[in-house]
């Protein structure tokens, strides 16, 4: 199999022009909330790819064709305020949907819960020719908006990618982002630092950058 994509827990590889297999690296770790999610958002009308299979260690996917926001953003930078509210927005849409009952309660679930995606950033979003496509729903749970969206605004804040913050301007995509969306993530900004900071998989920029955030 052609591997096509490396993420920080999983890698992808092409099974075909039409399919992909997303496998995790740590064996053990439990798929079956995840499809099942996926499959409630698409009954929702919400993009995400569309499932053909679970096996023990990982998912065989939709192939989704086009680049991700993430490399869109770094060839095409002019388009950071458009590409960071189009982000927003599906934050927006996102929390728009009730979530399921199985999915775990995070950051202080009230009971009128949401859908959160707990990761959502420009290397999660597919810019496929019908739109963009939500991928990677292995952090999601149920809770508060503000936590979803303070969760983006760290991630993003934080992330040590190359050219970034020199080529793109990362606070005008990060205040794109915030323009895109309706929700105040201000209240749980400190939780979502301190929840990124339990990430084993933060390199010393990153950790870095959180200690400094934590710490104001």
């Amino acid at each position: 199999m052609e591997l096509i994509a490396r993420g920080r827990d999983a890698d992808v590889f092409a099974l075909d022009e039409s399919r992909v297999l997303r496998r995790y690296r740590h064996d053990g770790r439990q798929t079956g909330l995840e499809p099942r999610l996926m499959a409630h958002l698409t009954e929702c009308g919400y993009p995400v790819p569309k499932v053909y299979e679970v096996t023990d260690t990982g998912m065989v996917l939709e192939r989704l064709t086009g680049p991700t926001m993430l490399e869109a953003l770094a060839r095409h930078p002019w388009r950071v305020r458009d590409l960071g509210r189009m982000l927003g927005g599906l934050l927006d849409r996102l929390h728009g949907l009730p979530a399921p009952t199985r999915l775990p309660k995070q950051f202080g679930a009230t009971g009128d819960d949401r859908v959160l995606h707990l990761d959502l950033h420009p290397d999660n979003v597919i810019l496929t020719g019908l739109g963009p496509v939500v991928i990677d729903w292995s952090n999601a749970g149920a809770g508060d908006p503000a936590a979803d969206v303070a969760m983006t605004m760290v991630t993003v804040g934080s992330a040590d990618v190359p050219g970034l913050a020199a080529r793109l301007g990362r606070g005008l995509l990060l205040r794109a982002i915030q323009g895109g969306c309706g929700t105040d993530p201000t209240p749980r900004v400190r939780e979502a630092v301190n929840a990124k900071l339990a990430d084993p998989n933060l390199t010393i920029t990153e950790a870095a950058w959180l200690r400094k955030r934590a710490a104001a």
